[in-house]
């Protein structure tokens, strides 16, 4: 179904000014390890969010005080005295977002396309990267080519970010080269892996169309040397096919058309898709990648928080009169 158009109120595009606005929202979240009780980052996954990393400084004396952790044995034993190593904090961690605007994304059954559901996911994750001093780039992705914006840090380069993301976007009412859009997705995990050296955090945006045994190769890869987060992106309509009758979709370039209303092609579409996302949880599972789905009939930014933000301890805490911490 995808390239289909939109149901009715759902919205089609987005423009650069509302991802702009979305600074003031991007908050209540973090992809940070130390993370809220209920987020989906929390328990067996945070160990692969790693955060900032650190930098040695010296070799020193212990002094009364010091934590004993740090006492460096083996030099504590060549020179016969106590020594401790510094350690200072990483004064950032580059995030590269590789965000999906491939035609695949240009389909919504309720409140906005996916690709635009993409575009707001990846504004605020840019903004909330950037006001915790961090800098981010991307990696945007769509049927006729992709873009590489190199991180940078404060308002300027979320700007950069959102502003690639926006024109993509507005492409997709043209029509271009779509036979080219299942394989930009492997070719985007290419850029990242130029791009992204060492300890950096990877978050694709994407519906992850067109994935296949080089997307595994490709993400492992990606997973040795850095942090991966995938937000998947995806409508009620594409895993449950609804009895409308005679409908014809499109994608890309091509049309089919079928009949919704037999009810062992319905069967079929339904299997075939739980299958597929079977595969993609057993690859997250396998490469400890976190995935956080993202539905297009709801808020992006409401859904980043409960599943990552303290807003569901929040609730659970008002519900017992306690205060969240």
């Amino acid at each position: 179904m995808a390239g289909s158009a939109a149901a009715d109120g759902a919205r089609a595009f987005v423009s650069l000014d509302e991802l702009l606005r979305l600074k003031h929202r991007a908050s209540g979240f973090s992809f940070l390890p130390r993370q809220p009780v209920h987020s989906l980052l929390a328990g067996r996954h945070a160990s692969r969010l790693r955060g900032r990393g650190l930098n040695f400084e010296e070799l020193r004396h212990y002094f009364e005080g010091d934590d004993t952790r740090t006492i460096d044995w083996l030099a504590t034993a060549r020179l016969g005295s106590p020594h401790v190593r510094v350690y200072s904090e990483e004064r950032d961690r580059p995030v590269l977002l590789l965000v999906d605007q491939r035609s695949s994304m240009f389909f919504g059954s309720r409140r906005a396309m996916k690709s635009v559901a993409a575009a707001e996911a990846a504004a605020l994750a840019a903004w909330r990267v950037t006001s915790l001093g961090d800098r981010v780039g991307a990696v945007v992705f769509g049927d006729s080519g992709l873009v590489t914006v190199r991180p940078q840090a404060r308002d300027h380069g979320a700007v950069r970010v959102l502003s690639e993301v926006a024109r993509q976007n507005a492409a997709l009412a043209r029509p271009g080269d779509r036979d080219a859009g299942p394989g930009r997705l492997n070719e985007a995990l290419r850029a990242a892996a130029r791009i992204a050296t060492h300890d950096w955090l990877i978050c694709l945006i994407s519906d992850v169309a067109g994935e296949n045994e080089e997307t595994a190769r490709l993400v492992t890869r990606l997973c040795a040397h850095n942090d991966v987060l995938a937000i998947f992106i995806h409508d009620p309509l594409e895993q449950d096919l609804p009895d409308i009758g005679p409908a014809t979709f499109s994608a890309g370039g091509s049309q089919i058309e079928i009949d919704s209303s037999a009810a062992s092609l319905r069967r079929e579409f339904s299997r075939e898709r739980t299958e597929w996302r079977a595969r993609l949880a057993q690859l997250s599972r396998s490469r400890a990648i976190p995935v956080l789905p993202i539905s297009t009939e709801r808020d992006a930014g409401e859904q980043l928080r409960e599943l990552i933000g303290k807003r569901r301890a929040q609730q659970m805490a008002g519900a017992t009169g306690r205060s969240a911490p």
